[in-house]
């Protein structure tokens, strides 16, 4: 269960998120492997959650995540699929997001990369 605090909750993300006193942990843009963009973002997922947990922390401490797409209409197009996937590491729990276009990534390959912050609420 999280302790921070979703301000305004819309449908996949929260418009604010006040964290919980604690610890921050900042994860690096993460990228996947595969050749499919909901195949990709899985990957990239996965390892997020791979250094949230090297770092100490789990899923629900992350207040803030963007996404940085190549295509944004494919990744439309994708949501419900990506939806699944998005749930199937982080549940229901959505921080503050934003999806940002990219012409290109550091990965020629890459088709979506993640950011994330997590804060590790001092009572754990």
């Amino acid at each position: 269960m999280s302790r921070h605090r979703l301000v305004n909750p819309a449908s996949g993300y929260a418009q604010a998120v006040v964290a919980a006193p604690g610890r921050t942990v900042h994860v690096a843009g993460q990228t996947g492997s595969g050749s499919a963009l909901v195949e990709q973002f899985g990957a990239a997922l996965d390892n997020v959650v791979a250094a949230l947990t090297a770092a100490g922390a789990q899923p629900e401490d992350v207040v803030s995540m963007q996404i940085f797409a190549t295509d944004v209409a494919a990744y439309r197009a994708s949501t419900r699929e990506l939806g699944d996937v998005y749930r199937g590491r982080f549940g229901r729990h959505y921080p503050a997001m934003a999806l940002l276009g990219v012409s290109e990534l550091v990965d020629p390959a890459a088709l979506v990369e993640i950011v994330a912050v997590a804060v590790v609420p001092e009572e754990r």
